[in-house]
């Protein structure tokens, strides 16, 4: 199990037409977000808060995090 957290992902390449999903976190230190297909990860982001975001809501948070999805 330790393996798993410290090991890199290992990525796939998505298949046809199947339908993608995003998953997405916020905490008070960073964002981040996973694009996955058929249960495999297909592509992963990450970044720091920046200084003035450490003030936001939750939600506030939250809409970062699904703007820097679709950015990314």
């Amino acid at each position: 199990e330790q393996d798993r957290l410290t090991s890199a992902p290992v990525l796939t390449l998505s298949e046809g037409t199947d339908r993608f999903l995003v998953y997405y976190e916020a905490s008070r230190v960073g964002l981040g977000c996973i694009l996955m297909q058929n249960g495999k990860m297909i592509a992963y982001a990450s970044r720091k808060l920046r200084v003035h975001e450490k003030n936001y809501p939750t939600c506030d948070l939250e809409l970062a995090t699904v703007v820097f999805a679709w950015k990314t």
